[in-house]
């Protein structure tokens, strides 16, 4: 086994106890065993447990990426996660509330000390010359605002609020109203603390529920939570809820192939019943309800954002460690690196996606 794993690593130019940045450490010879027989689970769940280190687990990823390790073997248990998709809806509406309770429930201290100052839980936009995360957290919300072409008065619905820092954003600079909803009790809390007196409505609420009509539509991040079989629901009710001359913004993390379920460490331990849509899937998803007026992607972006959280997370652990051990402190770290990784060597992009109601606008114009 070991051999095996010595070998598969060396193919991506990772060795095993080799003295690069992005080399791997092993001190715990069960390490071997335990990723041939558990493959992604076990070599997260491994560091985890402290059985290897790396300099820069960003820099590793990248090269087993690229070298496509990920696809090359399947457990039993790989093939039951990917089967359980295949067979069941593992987002409906009765488990639409796992992914808060399980992530974003986790504690507003953690994101607070980990995101930038507006606390966006999504790519920065770095094009516009921005040079810290702050800045790139700021571009990207008025990027959005300006693909939406927000007015004065206009309401609009945000799927997936957060901490409510789009809806304040957007209320502050083009005093519109929002209602934001979100399927986390703790983003609920900070966002009406955070967004007091302002016309923003925070909700508890899943997508399915959603009533009344907005004269545009956002989603941030949340569409990654809905599972395949859900896009097209998604865009049923928002092509409802849109007004005719609207336009509705999806922005997302997306996969360069179709894939029904996400990696197995990353349900169990990050994103419970998640996964990045393709474009053929949400292309299926949209097809007779909306017109794509703009498709933009800068996955890039969300490359240089996840290491800043990761910096941040690591400058700023000693304010909040005493709730959270360390295994936890190893977990989110690989997690964010992880997903680095995955945006730099383009396994994973990051969508702008912007749709109309059968061209019902007239011209858009693309804004970057």
């Amino acid at each position: 086994m070991k051999k095996i794993i010595e070998e598969a690593f060396a193919s991506a130019d990772v060795r095993i106890n080799g003295d690069r940045r992005w080399d791997i450490v092993v001190h715990n010879e069960d390490f071997y065993r335990r990723v041939f027989s558990e493959l992604s689970i076990g070599l997260g769940e491994s560091y985890m447990d402290g059985w290897w280190d790396c300099e820069r687990i960003d820099e590793a990823f990248e090269r087993l990426y690229r070298a496509n390790l990920q696809t090359r073997k399947y457990t039993w248990a790989k093939r039951y996660h990917y089967l359980q998709s295949k067979l069941y809806n593992m987002q409906r509406k009765s488990r639409a509330f796992q992914v808060g309770e399980r992530h974003y429930d986790t504690g507003n201290d953690l994101y607070r000390i980990m995101l930038g100052k507006r606390m966006v839980y999504c790519s920065g936009y770095y094009s516009r010359g921005a040079s810290s995360l702050d800045q790139a957290e700021e571009d990207k919300l008025e990027l959005i605002c300006q693909k939406l072409g927000l007015e004065a008065g206009d309401r609009v619905l945000d799927i997936g609020c957060g901490w409510g820092s789009f809806a304040k954003f957007a209320v502050e600079n083009y005093r519109v109203e929002v209602v934001g909803i979100t399927v986390s009790k703790q983003q609920i809390a900070l966002a009406i603390e955070l967004c007091a007196g302002l016309p923003i409505e925070f909700r508890l609420q899943d997508y399915r529920d959603i009533e009344g009509r907005y004269d545009h539509i956002v989603s941030i991040g949340m569409i990654g939570h809905l599972g395949y079989r859900n896009y097209r629901t998604l865009m049923e009710v928002t092509h409802r809820a849109l007004k005719d001359d609207g336009l509705f913004l999806i922005h997302t993390m997306g996969a360069n192939r179709s894939t029904t379920a996400a990696d197995p460490w990353i349900d169990r331990y990050i994103f419970a019943n998640g996964m990045a849509p393709s474009v053929q899937q949400l292309g299926a998803a949209i097809e007779e309800l909306f017109v794509m007026e703009d498709w933009h992607n800068f996955s890039t972006d969300y490359y240089r954002t996840a290491l800043s959280w990761v910096a941040n997370l690591e400058e700023h652990w000693d304010e909040i460690k005493s709730r959270y051990d360390e295994r936890f402190y190893r977990m989110w770290k690989y997690y964010l690196l992880m997903f680095s990784a995955a945006f730099s060597a383009r396994t994973l992009q990051t969508w702008d996606i912007v749709l109309s109601k059968q061209g019902g606008r007239g011209k858009y114009h693309a804004v970057r």
